[in-house]
């Protein structure tokens, strides 16, 4: 895995976290709460490709 993208992930996760304070400081809890889920949306489809390779690579590794 690059390192890039764990920071990419890293930095998502750090602007979602700051988001969701500031959202839900003003009484906004149901777009706090949706940012939350739009961040968690974007990072799994960067890491599904790396997860699928996992996969392969399993396979490939067994034979199976």
């Amino acid at each position: 895995m690059e390192i890039g993208v764990v920071f990419q992930i890293a930095a998502v996760g750090i602007l979602v976290a700051v988001l969701n304070q500031v959202l839900n400081s003003v009484g906004r809890s149901e777009q706090a709460t949706m940012t939350t889920l739009a961040g968690l949306v974007i990072v799994l489809f960067w890491v599904i490709q790396y997860i699928s390779d996992l996969f392969s690579m399993v396979q490939s590794l067994f034979q199976l």
